[in-house]
């Protein structure tokens, strides 16, 4: 699917004008240019154009909102002069994996003053020597390159951290965890009271036999002693 397509898909018939979020991943850019974004996405804060087959950057629109932007993958080489004029609002730009050879190919990103977090992972920039440093010293602005700071500190995660305001990766709201114990307690506490009731039983047959048994031996005595009775009378 081209990219045109693709876009006026993401768009589900909302007005551009609407939109926040756009992800048009693996589609093909048919001229290798930015095609069917329009300065008519004046609220889009991210945009992710990863593998879609871009070698130039000319042809994009105005996004005065947009916060980040994931280029990785594609065939971009430089001339990053429009981002700073079309998306001057950027915080985190991810370039990694595309054809990046040298530290002139980004200087033009110096004029994205917001800019805080940078990935030029597998680009062939990363194999020059100091390149972290080099990097650091001519964008100052950047806190971040690709994932750790000058002091290899790691970048926080952000959807970690969306993860964790929402609940989804801590503990269960507080209520079902005790409904469920009390569940748990009500099943033991039942098998617990028929064990009980099993044993009393079993306690009270018990004590019968042994009460038959006395009465048994209790009778047999009896016999005994009055078998001996006659006997000694017939002795007399």
């Amino acid at each position: 699917m081209d990219m045109k397509k693709r876009i006026n898909q993401e768009l589900r018939n909302r007005n551009p004008g609407e939109v926040a979020e756009m992800v048009v991943d693996s589609c093909q850019s048919v001229s290798g240019e930015v095609e069917g974004l329009t300065d008519k996405f004046t609220e889009l804060e991210a945009l992710s154009m990863v593998n879609v087959g871009l070698s130039s950057l000319a042809k994009m629109p105005s996004l005065p909102k947009l916060r980040k932007l994931e280029l990785s993958d594609n065939n971009l080489s430089g001339s990053f002069e429009t981002l700073s004029e079309k998306c001057p609002n950027l915080i985190y730009l991810n370039l990694s994996n595309n054809k990046i050879k040298e530290l002139s190919n980004v200087e033009a990103l110096q004029n994205l003053k917001s800019l805080q977090s940078l990935d030029l992972l597998n680009c062939e920039i990363t194999s020059l020597d100091d390149y972290r440093d080099s990097v650091f010293e001519l964008l100052p602005q950047i806190t971040y390159l690709d994932g750790f700071d000058q002091d290899d500190n790691e970048a926080p995660d952000s959807e970690a951290d969306d993860d964790d305001e929402d609940g989804e990766d801590g503990a269960g709201p507080p209520g079902d965890y005790d409904e469920e114990d009390d569940e748990d307690e009500d099943e033991d506490g039942s098998e617990g009271g028929e064990e009980e009731e099993d044993d009393d039983e079993e306690y009270g047959e018990e004590e019968e036999e042994d009460d038959e048994q006395a009465d048994v031996q209790g009778q047999k005595r009896k016999r005994d002693v009055d078998d001996e009775g006659e006997d000694d009378d017939e002795d007399d």
